[in-house]
């Protein structure tokens, strides 16, 4: 069941929660929405990877800024993020394309500088480390993607991880369509 695969999925991972969800897309999403981003703030986005994940910021109301990446890595140029920083930024989406993690560290010391979130989108990398971390488990908060085209499908599906339980909570509301267990609505 899926409270069964979210409790494998995060002791995996690494992480205190995982909340399956029906794909990558509403990862992404709801992330944005646990924090509280949406109108009039700004997401600092890679310039190369899958639409979903600057859609998802529309999609939250928010604005993609987008970020160029490095030949080597095909992760966002640090150098680039830290200058598109402005005081609408409130987080930083970097997405760990192919399999190849992006300096997710050095991104999370970049976030606590800035104090803005820091969303990790693994959808194609899970089991790709950074240090001795999964990526998806360093930032605030990790998205990830079952799709078919993924290393680990389930056809479609999608997953968050998180060690902060208030978030986590958020998130399960968002994808409950406002319903908690003790109270239908």
């Amino acid at each position: 069941d899926l409270t069964r695969f979210g409790n494998l999925f995060s002791e995996y991972i690494g992480t205190k929660y995982a909340i399956p969800l029906c794909n990558g897309t509403a990862a992404l999403h709801l992330s944005l929405l646990a924090y509280g981003i949406g109108k009039g703030d700004e997401v600092i986005c890679p310039a190369f990877t899958f639409a979903a994940t600057a859609n998802a910021v529309i999609h939250a109301g928010a604005k993609p800024v987008l970020v160029d990446i490095e030949k080597e890595s095909l992760a966002m140029n640090p150098i680039l993020i830290e200058k598109a920083i402005t005081k609408k930024t409130k987080a930083i989406i970097v997405a760990h394309l192919y399999g190849m993690p992006a300096d997710v560290l050095l991104l999370k010391k970049l976030c606590k500088k800035h104090k803005l979130i820091l969303i990790e989108d693994a959808a194609e990398s899970l089991g790709a480390t950074c240090g001795k971390k999964y990526v998806g488990s360093i930032g605030d908060i990790g998205c990830f993607s079952f799709y078919g085209n993924k290393n680990v499908t389930t056809g479609e599906g999608g997953m968050v991880v998180t060690n902060n339980l208030k978030i986590a909570e958020r998130v399960r509301y968002f994808a409950s369509h406002a319903m908690k267990q003790s109270k239908r609505y």
